[in-house]
């Protein structure tokens, strides 16, 4: 156990966690809705510092990341548990495991200071924090980053972007990247699915490109709930309207957790969603879960590939010095310079 970050005592024991947009309210000898902060007399405490559920060393494509680093290794960490309860969450047996499990809290027990050494052991470039929200571990993910920037690593979370302001801010000196979900594009689909709302992840979005943190946007693709053409066309303006060099991955959905029943994405579905896009102004748009189709990156100005993929892996990688071969126009991202 940690104390946590960010916390107001109210009286009567009782305290305010203003990590996520939640902002709950604990009782004492409660918890908050990720299931892994609890109050104990007054006093906000992480549950899983230091308690590794997951780690593994990706591709930083898996992220997913294209223009960060690309065909770099990430050092990849997660912990139980979760602000969000997606009826289609791929890692559920993780990030709803307290809640599955009477409140219990699992996990290897490995320090900042081993992770940073591992990922360096490893040749890894980046610390990836995934698989669960990072914002209900952020105290673990802070302390593990402050670190990894000392030796010269790179740090990216994987986030449905549902932090609050304070939380970001204190992060964001730390943060080289974020692919953030956009997971639909209004109130009643995030209540619906995730448990949450929308505004609190656009502005999230905002905040982290407005800082200079590298940003890509993932949405999955639902049949029947976020595909129609006014939904998909709406959550690319959104896009948009922070910036058109935003990278979008546009994903299929694959039945799982609660949506068993839902059928996967058909891929014209999918490719109507790029052609949105595109008519939009994103500059670049990639399709996820169909391998290969939609994984390389073009040169928005002249539309040269520059770099090819098959599936997490780069093949080719023809950039010089982040621009474009054919036309010397910059390609947006965080790229090796030599």
């Amino acid at each position: 156990m940690k104390e946590g970050m960010l916390y107001d005592r109210l009286g009567d024991g009782r305290v305010r966690c203003n990590l996520c947009a939640h902002r709950c309210v604990i009782a004492p000898g409660k918890r908050g809705i990720c299931a892994v902060r609890e109050n104990r007399d007054g006093t906000l405490y992480s549950l899983v510092y230091g308690k590794a559920i997951s780690l593994a060393v990706d591709p930083i494509e898996k992220k997913p990341l294209f223009h960060f680093l690309p065909g770099s290794r990430a050092y990849s960490i997660a912990t139980v548990g979760c602000n969000f309860t997606c009826l289609n969450c791929q890692n559920h047996t993780i990030s709803q495991y307290p809640r599955e499990h009477n409140g219990q809290v699992v996990g290897e027990e490995i320090s900042p200071s081993e992770i940073v050494a591992d990922a360096l052991a490893r040749g890894c470039q980046t610390i990836a924090y995934t698989y669960t929200e990072p914002t209900v571990f952020f105290e673990y993910a802070y302390d593990t980053a402050r670190l990894a920037r000392e030796e010269g690593l790179k740090n990216v979370f994987v986030s449905n972007g549902y932090m609050t302001e304070e939380a970001a801010e204190e992060i964001i000196p730390y943060l080289d990247g974020i692919n953030i979900d956009l997971k639909g594009i209004s109130d009643e689909f995030y209540r619906k699915v995730a448990g949450g709302t929308l505004r609190p992840v656009l502005d999230s979005i905002a905040r982290f490109h407005r800082a200079g943190v590298w940003v890509e946007v993932t949405t999955l693709v639902i049949p029947g709930m976020n595909d129609s053409p006014d939904d998909l066309r709406w959550i690319a303006e959104a896009i948009y309207g922070i910036s058109p060099t935003i990278p979008w991955h546009i994903s299929r959905f694959y039945p799982a957790y609660r949506l068993r029943d839902v059928p996967p994405t058909p891929v014209v579905a999918l490719r109507r969603a790029k052609e949105i896009g595109e008519k939009v102004g994103l500059r670049y748009i990639y399709l996820g879960n169909i391998p290969g189709e939609g994984e390389n990156t073009h040169c928005p100005e002249c539309g040269a590939r520059v770099i090819k993929r098959i599936g997490f892996a780069v093949v080719e990688n023809r950039l010089q010095g982040g621009r474009c071969p054919e036309c010397g126009a910059q390609i947006d991202g965080v790229f090796l310079t030599a």
